[in-house]
This record gives structure tokens, C-alpha cells and sequence, in this order.
């Protein structure tokens, strides 16, 4: 019998996933914070729960929707920007003390490649992760509560920039001018990798580890959007080269050697 699997956040990238994870026959918990979405998930198959995290406490069904699930994947986004930035560690830091009581073994919690600094680097899972804006450092305080606790084992997973078919950073550059950082290094990953690594981390029981995942491919932000927008008909966005760039590369040989993952999608 496959093991029961619970994922907060059925969002762009938790709703596919759940349903790859279906369709390879593990039953699936989903949470939403919308209540018109709870009939999606249940037209796919996925076990609808209406569960959101706040700065206060924990709300929802949150004690049906982890227990029974053995496994927990956590994708929320912090969400820092606007007028109303939310305390994202203080949303985790509430959630764990429910993980603590229930049926949950291992917990895979999505990251982010923003905990490291752009100090053109290039950096490792062996890098000390020293953040530069603030969203770096609530998701690294969050993966030093969870990672720390001793009542589960949790493998963090830091993603670079998010691509997609209906996702793609050069539809808000496009035209755009006096964007900085041209020679720096692009640190992007597919969603059809998202999803192939973390089924591969839940078949391999990689837990209690971190794992960086971008691809392998790292042109310069200049190189890339401009022949991207070339490509999709857009306006070229123009680029500063008054000011040095900073950046960052990342490095994914321990992806590749201790999962034996290999990408599927590396021109984007």
C-alpha cells in the first residue's frame, strides 16, 4: 500500500503534483484557503481540506487533514510583499506543534535558492546561507524549526525561479528598461522538474537532508531574456550597465548524484 500523503498548498505547483502523486496511486490530502477550490480537488481525486496558517494560530481542520498522511509537503509562499506583508516563520512556527501530534513521519518543506545572498558566488548545499532580503531569511528560519525538531525528519528543498507553460519571468521584464544585473546568472526550474524531484525524493526516502534544485543551465539575465522575448514576440527589455552586476550560481551536483535525477527541461 502506497503511503498517504498530505500536501498544504494546492496551489500552482501543489495541485499538479498531487495529481502526479495520484495518478502513481498514493492518496492524497490537499489543503486549499479557498473555499471555492474544495470541488476542484475533489474532482481530482485529492482529498479537499480548507486549512490557512496565520500569524496567530492555525485554521481549519488542520487535525483530520495530517492524520492518516505519513508524509506532509509544505508549499506556501511567504508573502511579504504589498501593504500587508505576513510573518511566515511565525505562520510555521504555529503549524509544527500540530505536525508534532499527528500521523506525520517525514516532511518535505519547498524553499527557496533566496536564502542564499547575491554575492556572485556560486553556492552549495555546503554554503552557509547568509540571506539579503527578507524573504530569505523567514523561509531559512522556518527550515531551521522544522529541520530542528525531533518529532519528524524534514528534507528541505530549495527551488530556483519557478517556470512553466503559463509561467514565465519575461512577460513582466518585456519592454521593460534600466533593469540591473544583466551579467548575472540565471538559477531557473521547470515545473516538470519540481514535480520528477520531488516524486523521486518520496520513492528514494530522502529525508533529513537539503537539496538545492535549479537547472543546469546558466546563461546571463541579458543573454536569456533577450532571446526569449526574440522568441516570443515581446519587446526586448533593456538592460543597466552602469552599476556591477550581482548574482549568484547554484550548484546542484548533490541533486544529481544522491537522487541520480536527471532534468527533463532545460531550455525554457
Amino acid at each position: 500500500m502506497t503511503t498517504p500523503i498530505a500536501i498544504l498548498g494546492c496551489g500552482w505547483l501543489g495541485l499538479p503534483l498531487a495529481k502526479a502523486l495520484i495518478n502513481q496511486h498514493y492518496p492524497v490530502n490537499g489543503s486549499t484557503t479557498s473555499e471555492n477550490k474544495l470541488s476542484l480537488l475533489a474532482e481530482n481525486r485529492i482529498h479537499p481540506f480548507l486549512v490557512s496558517l496565520h500569524e496567530e494560530a492555525t485554521k481549519g481542520d488542520i487535525t483530520a487533514f495530517l492524520n492518516g498522511p505519513e508524509i506532509l509537503i509544505i508549499d506556501i509562499p511567504p508573502k511579504l510583499r504589498g501593504d500587508n506583508p505576513e510573518n511566515f516563520t511565525a505562520k510555521i512556527r504555529n503549524l509544527i506543534p500540530h505536525i508534532e501530534t499527528a500521523t506525520v513521519k517525514q516532511v518535505l518543506f519547498i524553499s527557496s535558492t533566496s536564502v542564499y545572498a547575491d554575492d556572485n558566488s556560486e553556492v552549495s548545499e555546503a554554503t552557509i546561507p547568509q540571506p539579503d532580503t527578507e524573504s530569505g531569511r523567514q523561509l531559512l528560519e522556518a527550515e531551521r524549526l522544522l529541520q530542528q525538531n525531533s518529532h519528524f525528519q524534514t528534507t528541505v528543498l530549495r527551488f530556483g525561479g519557478l517556470i512553466g507553460s503559463d509561467r514565465h519571468p519575461v512577460k513582466f521584464l518585456a519592454g521593460r528598461e534600466n533593469i540591473g544585473n544583466p551579467e548575472s546568472p540565471i538559477n531557473f526550474i521547470h515545473q516538470t522538474d519540481c514535480i520528477g524531484i520531488i516524486l523521486t525524493i518520496i520513492e528514494q526516502r530522502q529525508w533529513g537532508t537539503t537539496f538545492n534544485a535549479v537547472a543546469p543551465v546558466h546563461p546571463g539575465r541579458e543573454a536569456y531574456y533577450t532571446q526569449k522575448a526574440a522568441a516570443l514576440a515581446l519587446a526586448v527589455p533593456k538592460f543597466n550597465h552602469q552599476k556591477p552586476s550581482v548574482g549568484k550560481r547554484i550548484n546542484t551536483d548533490k541533486l544529481t548524484t544522491v537522487l541520480q535525477y536527471t532534468f527533463k527541461v532545460l531550455d525554457f
